[in-house]
C-alpha cells in the first residue's frame, strides 16, 4: 500500500502591513478627500486601515474625515425630512446645496493634497483628534 505524500508546510501572512510608499500614500490621501463627493465612509475606511500605514493618509483622511462626517449627518437628516409634505422643496433644496459645498470642497483638497500639499478645510469641526 502506497503512503501519501507529505503535505507542505505553509507560511502565513505577517499580521502586520507594511508602510507605504511616497506616492501610495499620497494617493490613499488623495482618495480620502475625493471620496468626500460620496460622504464620510471613503473617508472613514481609509482613516480606518491606512492611519497607521502612512502618516500623510492619517493626516489628511482625518481632515477628510472631520469636514465630511458632520455634513453628511445633516445632509441624511434632511434626506429624511423630504418626506414631510409641507417643506420638502426646501429640504430638498438644502439637502442638494450640502452635497454640491461638499462636491466642491472634496475636489479642491484632493487636488492639492494630490501636489503633495496638505489641506485644510476653512470650516471644519475637527471632531475626530
Amino acid at each position: 500500500m502506497r503512503k501519501p505524500a507529505p503535505r507542505p508546510q505553509y507560511q502565513s501572512a505577517s499580521s502586520t502591513a507594511l508602510p507605504l510608499t511616497p506616492s501610495e500614500d499620497r494617493r490613499w490621501a488623495t482618495l480620502a478627500h475625493f471620496g468626500g463627493i460620496l460622504g464620510c465612509i471613503p473617508a472613514l475606511v481609509i482613516y480606518l486601515i491606512f492611519k497607521d500605514r502612512g502618516p500623510f493618509t492619517a493626516q489628511e483622511s482625518k481632515e477628510a474625515l472631520n469636514f465630511t462626517l458632520p455634513l453628511t449627518v445633516v445632509a441624511v437628516i434632511l434626506n429624511l425630512l423630504i418626506n414631510i409634505p409641507a417643506v420638502n422643496a426646501l429640504f430638498a433644496v438644502l439637502a442638494a446645496a450640502i452635497w454640491v459645498f461638499l462636491t466642491v470642497y472634496s475636489v479642491i483638497a484632493g487636488i492639492e493634497v494630490n501636489r503633495g500639499r496638505p489641506y485644510r478645510y476653512p470650516l471644519n469641526l475637527r471632531l475626530i483628534d
